[in-house]
């Protein structure tokens, strides 16, 4: 680390600490040369993968235009702003974990239809309308029929059975 006061490249950590809620480790530096303090602010550097799209195009990972279709699927629900924003951050960060330098654009499709299910069922709807092409009225119905049975399927996950499993008393 250069010495923002004389330029001197080395200097000694006197201090770290965690900070911005545990993503950044604050440095308190001393250089070698002048002995001035000063601070540093340590930020992992996670990278989203680029898109492919289904024409082939590659192109980077925009959160801008993620966070624009999600809130135009959730537009006039009653979800919170925060909730919003806290699925579209697992989303980002999911991707930045992956590990892969590329992923096919159904792929990020797919997580959020995911997180927007979770959200609310209108907006999934909405989304899954816009991004699976929905040509006419029963495609709605058979994403409506899907999204039943993966709720019925949830329900039942959930449910405790309150009768032995083999018929025993």
């Amino acid at each position: 680390m250069h010495c923002p006061f004389c330029g001197h490249d080395e200097t000694k950590v006197i201090d770290s600490r965690l900070a911005g809620e545990g993503r950044q480790v604050r440095r308190r530096r001393e250089c070698l040369h002048c002995s001035e303090r000063f601070t540093t602010f340590e930020t992992p550097e996670l990278v989203a993968p680029r898109l492919v799209k289904r024409d082939g195009r590659r192109e980077p990972f925009d959160e801008g235009k993620l966070r624009t279709g999600m809130a135009r699927a959730l537009e006039k629900r009653p979800v919170a702003v925060e909730d919003m924003e806290a699925a579209l951050q697992r989303i980002v960060h999911r991707l930045q974990t992956m590990g892969e330098r590329e992923i096919p654009s159904a792929r990020l499709g797919d997580l959020v239809m995911e997180a927007l299910r979770e959200l609310d069922e209108v907006a999934y709807v909405r989304f899954a309308s816009v991004y699976r092409s929905f040509q006419d009225v029963t495609e709605f119905e058979e994403e409506i029929q899907r999204l039943q049975q993966l709720d019925r399927a949830s329900a039942a996950r959930r449910q405790m059975s309150l009768l032995p499993d083999d018929g025993e008393s």
